[in-house]
């Protein structure tokens, strides 16, 4: 159940949104443009960082919704439990290995984060945009899932995270809170 009483019990970040488009309107449009707009990162692969730093962040709500919707973008279906339960072995390309590492310690310990841990990145083969752009979702990430489970907001059947994540998918994220976004 929602923490607010004007909440509903199927309430999730648009409810808010919704609430106070004086501050959630900028960013509904930042979020557009950061796992849409040009990056070296598809919008795939962004989902799937933005799914596994809310499984880091133990946060449910946002872990249904966005594992679904990295899974319909084309990630391989259970490789987000798979990064999570050891990442070193997960059966992804080594070259995410060094941004999801990344990911998880500026989620879990960020006061730790470090040269060492950048320069894994750029040797790995990422530029600096491939970089700012996984501190981006990260901290995005990190940002939604204090707002989801400040609000108390119940995940949505896995179910409907696949259907949400489909259509989502299918416009490009383009309407995803529709009184937000510009066409």
């Amino acid at each position: 159940m929602a923490f607010f009483r004007s909440l509903s019990d199927t309430s999730g970040p648009a409810d808010v949104f919704t609430k106070y488009p004086e501050i959630y309107g900028p960013w509904a449009d930042t979020g557009q443009a950061l796992m849409n707009g040009p990056s070296p990162l598809t919008p795939g692969e962004r989902e799937m960082i933005a799914a596994y730093v809310v499984g880091v962040a133990k946060c449910d709500y946002a872990y249904v919704a966005h594992c679904a919707a990295a899974y319909a973008w084309g990630i391989e279906e259970g490789l987000i439990d798979k990064l999570l339960n050891n990442l070193d072995a997960a059966p992804v390309e080594n070259r995410f290995k060094p941004l999801l590492s990344y990911a998880a310690k500026l989620t879990s310990t960020p006061e730790n984060i470090n040269q060492a841990d950048a320069d894994a990145v750029f040797d790995a083969g990422w530029d600096e945009q491939g970089l700012h752009d996984t501190i981006a979702v990260t901290a995005r990430m990190n940002f939604m899932c204090r707002l989801v489970q400040g609000h108390g907001f119940i995940p949505m059947s896995p179910e409907k995270a696949r259907e949400n994540a489909a259509k989502r998918v299918e416009k490009g994220y383009r309407n995803l809170y529709p009184e937000f976004m510009k066409e």
